[in-house]
This record gives structure tokens, sequence and C-alpha cells, in this order.
């Protein structure tokens, strides 16, 4: 991890991928629970994330989901992502045509524990695998989806080689216990995309 900066109840943590961003978020709690604000655009800005957000997203999944990993072609979106339930492992891919990074992942592991969100600019592709029994997956979206705008990389692509954690009570990852739906099971490989 890189530099980071504070703002409000927010730390902006740089990563190893220009653009990419862990936000941790303070909370406040007692024996009641906790309160805790999970967006302020006046803090976001003084992070260096200057998005509109235009749409907020929900999703659960089970073990072993692993949804991605996504991107649209046309109209790309910037994603803010966090887990209110559960654990998920969260990547971004660098897609950006002539970027240092280009080809390169960076993933992190959210829970409603940690409190962790994630920022992947616009440009990345983006997906996460289930850890624990089940999640839910919170995510702010600067652009609306468009369906048939969608793109996606293979989630096991050797040319990217994403370490993917294992899943809650295993001791290393298993590939075969990864759950797919079809059209995530038959994206494009990184070389077929860079084409």
């Amino acid at each position: 991890m890189g530099r980071s900066t504070v703002s409000g109840n927010f730390m902006f943590t740089e990563t190893s991928i220009d653009g990419v961003v862990v936000v941790d978020v303070k909370s406040y709690g007692d024996e009641r629970g906790y309160f805790m604000e999970t967006y302020k655009k006046s803090d976001f800005v003084a992070g260096g994330i200057t998005c509109d957000f235009v749409q907020d997203n929900q999703s659960s999944s089970t073990k072993g989901v692993l949804r991605g990993l996504h991107f649209q072609k046309e109209h790309p979106q910037a994603k803010l992502v966090r887990v209110v339930s559960g654990r998920v492992f969260d990547v971004a891919v660098d897609l950006r045509p002539g970027s240092p990074t280009y080809g390169k992942w960076e993933g992190v592991e959210l829970s409603a524990e940690n409190r962790r969100q994630f920022f992947v600019p616009r440009g990345f592709a983006h997906g996460f695998l289930v850890l624990s029994d089940t999640a839910e997956f919170c995510y702010k979206c600067d652009d609306v989806y468009y369906p048939n705008d969608e793109g996606g990389l293979m989630w096991n692509d050797p040319d990217i080689g994403i370490a993917w954690p294992a899943l809650e009570g295993d001791a290393t990852f298993d590939p075969s216990e990864v759950i797919l739906s079809e059209k995530d099971g038959k994206h494009a490989s990184f070389k077929e995309f860079s084409v």
C-alpha cells in the first residue's frame, strides 16, 4: 500500500495501481451497535475521488460465487464497492491503454467486519469472490449500466494471474469450488482482449 490521505471519517490509501484506492472508514460504536458514514462527497474529493456517482447497486451471493471480471466497453464505470454482510475478495484489473500497469491487478478483502471500501476507477475490469457462507455487496457507479455494452475477462486467466484466496473453512484455494454464471464462464482471455 502507498500514501494515505485522511479526510473526515475516511482514510484513502493508494495501491500499486494509479487511481485504485482502498478506503478505510471510521465507525463509532458501543454495546448498542455502531454508526458510520459510508460516503461524503467533500471528504472523497479531498481524498482524490471526484466521481459523480449516479447509481447504487446491491447483490447477494453464496460462498464460492465469483462475479466478474466485468467492464463496460463504451460506457466505463467507476465503482466504489463495499460489503455489508459476509466477506469477499474484490479485484480490479487495469485495462487502460498505455497505462504502465496495463494487465496488472489489485485485490483487497472487504467484509462487514473491516468495513473497508475499494474504489475502482474507469478503465478497469472488476470482480469478486465470495469467501463466507453468504455476502451482500453494495456499490456506487458513476454511470448507468448498459446491457449491450458489457465485456468480460476470464477470472482465472494465467496472463493476469490473480491470486484468489481460499474460501472460509479451506486451507488453500480450490478452483473447483468457484461458482460462475454461464456468461462469466465464457469471457475472453486477456490476450484475446488485447488484440
